[in-house]
C-alpha cells in the first residue's frame, strides 16, 4: 500500500441542503483486499484509488452502515423482486469500460436528474476509469445484468475478507419497474450468504436524505461509532 496524496476539501453538502461538508481524501496505490477492509471498517468509501469520508465538525448525520447478511431474512416482497427478474442473466468480472457502459451511465443520470433533481454533468471515459476501474486490485468487480444481449444494469462492488462493499449501481430507466437497485442488493446478500461473508457495507445512511435513508430498511444492521483513525479500533453497534 502506497499513500500518494492526502487532503481535505470544504464544499456544499452532497446529502443535506443548506449544510457544508468537510471531506477527507486519501489517494492510495497498490491496496489489497485487507487494506480496503481496514478503511471501509473505519467509515471510508472507495472510488478508484481514492478513499474518502466526511469529517464535518459538529455533524454526525452521515453514519456508515453495514447489513448483517448472514442474519438477513428475505421478505415476500424481496422474493417477488428476485422471481420477477428470473429471465435476466448476470456476469461478474473485473471492472471494464465500454461505450455501452458510458451510454447506460449517462442515460441513468439524465433520468435521475429529471426524477430526483440530481446534479448532472456528462462523464468522460477518463473520469469513469478513475472512479470505477482504477485501483480495483484483486478485490474490485462489476456485476453486469443483461436482458438477453442488452446490458441493463451495472453493480460495482468490492469483495472483501468478511463482506461486500457496495460502491455504485446504475441501470436502464426502461427497467425501473423491476426494482433493479433492490435486486442488486438482494443478489449481494445471496452471494454473501453462500460464500460465508458476514457484511454488506452500504456506505452512508443519512436519515433526512431520501436517497440514503432507505438503507435502514435492511435489518439487522450496525452503524459505525465516531470516525476512528487507521490506528484506532473501530466499534460498530
Amino acid at each position: 500500500m502506497n499513500l500518494l496524496k492526502e487532503f481535505s476539501i470544504d464544499d456544499k453538502c452532497s446529502y443535506l441542503p443548506d449544510k457544508e461538508q468537510h471531506m477527507h481524501y486519501k489517494i492510495i496505490d497498490n491496496t489489497t483486499a485487507n487494506d480496503c477492509q481496514e478503511y471501509i471498517e473505519r467509515g471510508f468509501r472507495r472510488f478508484g484509488k481514492m478513499y474518502f469520508r466526511p469529517i464535518c465538525s459538529g455533524c454526525n448525520e452521515c453514519q456508515s452502515i453495514k447489513i448483517d447478511a448472514q442474519n438477513y431474512t428475505f421478505s415476500k416482497s424481496a422474493k417477488r423482486i428476485v422471481k420477477k427478474s428470473k429471465n435476466f442473466s448476470m456476469h461478474t468480472q473485473t471492472p471494464t469500460l465500454s461505450q455501452e457502459h458510458l451510454a447506460l451511465f449517462e442515460k441513468y443520470h439524465l433520468y435521475m436528474k429529471e426524477r430526483k433533481s440530481w446534479h448532472h454533468s456528462p462523464t468522460t471515459p477518463e473520469h469513469y476509469y478513475q472512479s470505477f476501474i482504477d485501483g480495483h486490485g484483486d478485490f474490485g468487480y462489476e456485476v453486469l445484468y443483461f436482458d438477453k444481449e442488452k446490458l441493463i444494469a451495472v453493480d460495482l462492488i468490492d469483495i472483501l475478507e468478511d463482506g461486500i462493499s457496495s460502491i455504485y449501481f446504475y441501470y436502464d430507466p426502461e427497467y425501473a419497474s423491476y426494482s433493479l437497485g433492490k435486486l442488486s442488493l438482494y443478489k449481494q446478500i445471496e452471494y454473501a450468504k453462500a460464500h460465508h461473508k458476514k457484511w454488506i457495507y452500504l456506505g452512508y445512511y443519512v436519515k433526512d436524505c431520501p436517497s440514503l435513508s432507505y438503507k435502514a430498511e435492511y435489518t439487522p444492521y450496525l452503524t459505525l461509532e465516531g470516525r476512528p483513525t487507521e490506528y484506532e479500533d473501530f466499534i460498530w453497534k
